[in-house]
């Protein structure tokens, strides 16, 4: 290119990059809220959450202005709102009890418009370190790339923990004692099949978990509060695919039965109140005491006709020092609905866990919702501040039982993406944020993966993801004892 020609091309990007960043002067008064991605407006969040970036719909750019109360504010000026993150925890920091005010400006072809202000409340409950969670192909059917991986929840820092890449296999059912990674469960399906198991100052060992005695390899797992025991479940899965848009995928037990683990003396330990002939017991829980021992359950239907006649209730048993209880107590019964996922809250309060129509693969029941049970009261009630018309799923407490992390498809019917709510001691909910990305309209147009299975941790995992993979490519596995609770 001739040197005239390139100046006179440097002076007409100059141009079109001074009109562009026009400042916002005399914009058109809206009087309504901003149309944002993510919907973060009126939204409850902890003082330590990464910067809320977001765009306006449709808008060329914004001008944004972000105020605390005590007076202290930060301008945010491009396509989007890339919100520094410094800054940003130094606002959210001064409003801690209160909330920030955000005044947006956005241009349009037609020019610039002002809305009408929207808040933040800064709660003065602080979250946990982090996020530790599966991605995998929304569809659940394509195996070659996933992992879990560990999200930084005060910035945008994510790594992978573990990947498939070095194996062949499936990795899912992560697990650690109350967010504490020193404890940790991971479970690997496929022909490098095990479980890596790692309890308190020990090594990472992988384990045969299956017995002549069990089903096949314990998934499901939910560490007891004291650290030494897992309780897991067995089952016998199949997996189904349609060709309706609104459920694309089923997944059914056709049987599941409980056990629970010592990790002092290898052993799995088990009892007639939950391995039940005709029954199916799965998705074990401790409540935060230790004492009990919850569990959903369901009578056995024949598949595939009866499989929408599945329907699981809510039920406990009692558990002291490896002894597991010999009556069920029932907690929520399997009516007007099939409940899947009891997690309870670490203070013992409550007990969340979702209910659709039938089963308990919920991730693609669109009449999946959170469900709140007040164990003080007994009482369930749906969530109706965090739920959507599409499904909500996996969900988890965070160690201080004041924030929930969940997956819901509310955005596109396909991807499960992560939000977080703020939850009040009296059971009040906040309305959701969707988990923060950088550049979140980029982020989720190139992000092709579902979230699954997110759970809180209370710092960094320490994980040695190339000893994993040797661990995982040896074939020797710790192989499980059995025995009948006393």
């Amino acid at each position: 290119m001739r040197p005239f020609l390139k100046h006179i091309c440097y002076l007409a990007a100059l141009c079109l990059s001074v009109l562009s960043c026009k400042p916002c002067r005399n914009p058109q008064q809206t009087g309504c809220l901003p149309e944002i991605f993510p919907d973060y407006a009126g939204v409850t969040i902890p003082a330590n959450i990464a910067p809320l970036d977001f765009e306006v719909s449709g808008a060329e750019r914004l001008e944004m202005e972000i105020s605390a109360p005590d007076g202290q504010s930060i301008k945010v000026r491009g396509p989007w709102a890339d919100i520094p993150l410094k800054k940003w925890h130094r606002l959210t920091a001064a409003a801690k009890g209160d909330s920030l005010k955000f005044a947006v400006c956005a241009l349009f072809e037609d020019g610039w418009k002002a809305y009408r202000p929207f808040g933040i409340y800064v709660s003065p409950d602080s979250i946990d370190y982090g996020l530790n969670y599966r991605l995998i192909a929304p569809g659940y059917e394509l195996y070659s790339h996933m992992g879990i991986y560990e999200r930084n929840l005060s910035n945008f820092e994510e790594r992978p923990l573990i990947e498939n890449t070095g194996f062949i296999g499936c990795v899912n059912c992560h697990s650690y004692c109350k967010g504490d990674p020193s404890f940790m469960s991971l479970h690997i399906r496929g022909d490098h099949g095990g479980t890596l198991i790692r309890s308190k100052g020990g090594e990472l060992e992988a384990c045969n978990t299956s017995t002549s005695e069990t089903l096949g390899s314990c998934v499901y797992p939910y560490w007891h509060p004291g650290g030494r025991y897992i309780a897991y479940s067995t089952n016998t899965t199949r997996q189904a695919f349609h060709q309706s848009p609104d459920k694309l995928v089923e997944v059914f037990d056709l049987d599941s039965d409980l056990q629970v683990y010592d990790t002092h003396t290898n052993t799995l330990i088990t009892a007639p109140s939950i391995k039940r002939e005709g029954i199916l017991e799965t998705m074990p829980s401790f409540s935060p005491d230790g004492g009990r021992l919850y569990f959903t359950a369901a009578e056995h239907q024949p598949i595939p006709s009866g499989l929408t006649q599945v329907r699981y209730g809510l039920y406990y048993v009692d558990f002291h020092d490896g002894a597991i209880g010999s009556e069920i107590h029932e907690v929520v019964a399997p009516q007007e609905g099939s409940i899947a996922f009891p997690r309870p809250s670490y203070d013992g309060r409550f007990i969340l866990y979702t209910k659709a129509a039938y089963g308990n693969f919920h991730a693609w029941h669109s009449s999946s919702d959170l469900m709140l049970l007040n164990l003080e009261t007994g009482e369930s009630r749906p969530l109706d501040e965090a739920n959507s018309p599409d499904a909500e799923s996996y969900h988890s407490w965070s160690t201080g039982s004041r924030w929930i992390v969940f997956g819901s498809r509310r955005d596109d019917g396909l991807h499960t993406r992560l939000y977080i709510s703020h939850i009040d001691p009296d059971g009040r909910c906040g309305k959701p944020f969707m988990l923060p990305q950088k550049n979140p309209r980029k982020y989720y147009d190139c992000h092709l993966r579902s979230y699954n299975v997110p759970e809180f941790v209370l710092r960094p995992v320490e994980f040695d993801r190339v000893k994993a993979e040797k661990i995982i490519n040896r074939p020797e596995r710790k192989a499980f004892s059995f025995r009948w609770s006393d």
